[in-house]
């Protein structure tokens, strides 16, 4: 072989594998050129309408999460999205709630005041309702059965109505309230564990006193009593609901309880005490009748899912969906305090504002003529904060063959920052880009080293952990169905979930960029010449 041609050969071969290292780096003009609309101007813009106060929480199924959906319809409208619904921007969802009809309790016949003396779970009430009467009541302490403490030995709760403490235990430590989520779901999973254990030996109701039931407020009567609580409406939930077998539960106040109490002649201090300094239960039965009903019924709730449209230019790729998510839903208003306005800005009107942004970038570049090659559904999705229920809706009733469904990118809270990037502001969290595929991974990696260079942290994205955000946003009803997912997050702050998160601790900037990371994810994946290819299982186990 002629040694310089050979030279030749090895410098040209160096210099394609340079090059084609190097076009991992160049940023595509084109895709530069309409992010320039994603800027913090157009972001406060959309987020100070969003989060304002009068629109009071977002929250699913009342009028303020009804006018952010008319909001993003319209600006959907104006910017030349079309509307996949037949026509339209609304994807109704066939949401439900279910409210109590006819709540009674009644001591030696007298009625006492419901939301006052007493709270009635709607949790606990079936659909066919329940209705108890019993001559006398078993007082069973703390309801516990437990090595060293028993409050049911030698009785047989079979066919009576048992009254427990709410909480506590025989010790009288006073128990503070949970810390966190895990803390929480563990004492509500221990109170259940109580109602079981006499749902399981087939006592006919239970009566717990609970000191909640002696302040009642507006927000805590909603709480206690589990009215609102919303739901998909459909032929399985239905058939499911009917089947389950509730518990007829009543919570009542402490000087309610005093008045069963009367009739043996104690009261709940002295039972508290009496079982506190013996260390042993006083378990024993009060003369005195007690009756109790309840009766509830199903309301439909205005809910839906905002979809714009933006068709793809190849006459082959335009089949694909590439499917941009953000939740519009916020947690409402709340009664306590002075502000009684939960905006969320942060969760989500920065991820909603972010999904628009890039709503406008790709229209204004398909006006021009550059638009994607493969389609864009654009869609703000209600009902997240009430158990993801808007994008399960969507999953589940797909406007788009999910089979053509390439990605789901999901923005939920990208404009503030959490308190271990005070210092380093310039990141976002990315979780679940790796869960199902590995080729999505490195798109998402590759636009960032392209266009920001943000710090992509990763410290949530795995299965593991404790947080569980792989599972808490609309990105899950996407993957779980074994779509490619990411999920873009700026992480909980001290005002997650509290009327603090407003408009004027969003920044901008960064929320900005972060939308630019996520619409140039997307000007990749919309362009290239491949989907995003699964190769791992929803356990993350490799495909074969």
């Amino acid at each position: 072989m002629n040694k310089h041609f050979l030279s030749t050969s090895i410098a040209l071969l160096l210099c394609l594998g340079a090059c084609a290292q190097g076009q991992n780096t160049v940023k595509n003009k084109t895709a530069v050129k309409f992010s320039a609309s994603i800027d913090k101007t157009n972001a406060y813009k959309h987020l100070s309408v969003l989060a304002s106060d009068e629109y009071e929480g977002r929250e699913t199924g009342k009028k303020g999460a009804w006018m952010a959906a008319d909001y993003i319809k319209n600006y959907f409208k104006s910017i030349g999205l079309k509307g996949p619904v037949q026509g339209d921007y609304f994807q109704p969802i066939d949401m439900v709630t279910y409210k109590l009809t006819q709540s009674v309790f009644t001591i030696d016949g007298n009625a006492r005041e419901n939301d006052k003396d007493f709270v009635i779970p709607a949790a606990n009430v079936s659909l066919q309702g329940f209705t108890f009467n019993a001559k006398e009541v078993v007082f069973a302490g703390y309801g516990l059965d437990t090595e060293g403490y028993n409050d049911y030995a030698g009785i047989d709760v079979a066919g009576k109505v048992v009254m427990i403490f709410a909480s506590g235990n025989p010790s009288m430590k006073e128990e503070a309230a949970p810390a966190d989520r895990a803390a929480r779901r563990k004492a509500m999973s221990a109170k259940r564990e109580k109602l079981q254990y006499l749902a399981n030996h087939k006592a006919l109701a239970v009566i717990q006193i609970d000191p909640a039931v002696d302040t009642l407020n507006e927000e805590m009567k909603v709480m206690l009593a589990g009215s609102g609580q919303l739901s998909l409406k459909s032929e399985e939930n239905t058939a499911r609901m009917a089947k389950v077998k509730t518990f007829p539960t009543i919570n009542i106040s402490t000087s309610t309880a005093n008045d069963i109490l009367k009739a043996a002649g104690t009261t709940v201090e002295a039972l508290q005490q009496q079982i506190s300094s013996t260390g042993k239960p006083a378990t024993q039965m009060i003369n005195i009748a007690v009756s109790g009903s309840a009766q509830k019924e199903e309301v439909k709730v205005r809910a839906e899912n905002v979809l714009g449209f933006l068709e793809g230019s190849d006459p082959v790729l335009k089949k694909e969906i590439l499917v941009i998510t953000g939740h519009y839903d916020h947690i409402g208003l709340t009664v306590s305090g002075t502000d009684k306005v939960n905006n969320g800005a942060d969760d989500d009107g920065s991820g909603t504002t972010g999904v628009l942004l890039i709503a406008d970038a790709f229209a204004k570049a398909k006006q021009a003529g550059k638009g994607p090659k493969r389609s864009i559904l654009f869609m703000t999705v209600v009902g997240e904060e009430k158990g993801l229920l808007g994008s399960e809706w969507y999953s589940e009733h797909p406007v788009l063959p999910l089979e053509n469904t390439i990605t789901n990118l999901n923005i939920d809270m990208i404009g503030r920052v959490d308190k271990e990037h005070e210092n380093k502001q310039d990141y976002v969290y990315i979780i679940g880009s790796d869960m199902l595929s590995s080729d999505l991974n490195a798109a998402g990696i590759n636009a960032n080293e392209q266009y920001l260079n943000m710090n992509l942290d990763m410290k949530y994205n795995n299965r593991t952990d404790p947080n569980q955000f792989y599972y808490r946003s609309d990105h899950y009803n996407f993957a779980k169905h074994g779509i490619p997912v990411i999920f873009y997050f700026n992480g909980v702050h001290e005002d997650y979930h509290q009327p603090g998160d407003e408009v004027s601790k969003i920044n901008f900037d960064l929320l900005a960029r972060r939308a630019q990371l996520v619409y140039y994810t997307a000007w990749d994946l919309a362009n290239r010449k491949t989907r995003p290819i699964v190769d791992k299982n929803e356990d993350g186990t490799p495909k074969k």
